[in-house]
């Protein structure tokens, strides 16, 4: 049987592998969902016409193409920086949410390199705030939306 203090340092050891471990999983999947994040707030269409449709137009987060059926060009109207061009307040709110967790889990990103220069813990703590209140955004997202394309 091996003495207390043997057996501490060895729970010791494998305690910060695991913890570091731990870590560079939940970066990773930190940097995974701030892709996914990135290319839902930057894609300017999500949802696009067919074959089937009447009329040809594209429409996404903060822009919306209307297509001629004659010369079948695209009238593109909606900017990210300008909240006027948005067509109705639901795009308006979305928009808002999408852009504010973004927003965090870059931060939540940037600070991971905290572990430079601060205690383990107190990096985890903080990026585990922030991918909260980006969670919360967009848990806020599906209650202030009014449903109304145009208003």
């Amino acid at each position: 049987m091996l003495p207390a203090q043997e057996a501490a340092k060895i729970y010791h050891t494998n305690y910060v592998r695991n913890a570091r471990a731990m870590g560079i999983l939940w970066a990773l999947f930190t940097v995974c969902f701030a892709v996914m994040m990135m290319v839902t707030f930057i894609q300017p269409y999500w949802i696009g016409d067919s074959i089937d449709t009447p009329q040809a137009g594209y429409f996404g987060l903060y822009s919306y193409c209307i297509g001629n059926a004659l010369t079948g060009e695209l009238i593109c109207k909606g900017s990210p920086l300008d909240f006027g061009t948005i067509p109705s307040s639901a795009f308006k709110s979305a928009m808002f949410f999408v852009g504010v967790s973004t927003f965090l889990i870059i931060g939540c990103i940037i600070c991971f390199s905290m572990f430079f220069f601060c205690n383990a813990a107190t990096v985890f703590k903080v990026c585990a705030w922030m991918q909260l209140a980006a969670a919360y955004s967009k848990k806020l997202l599906s209650y202030g939306t009014d449903y109304k394309v145009f208003d």
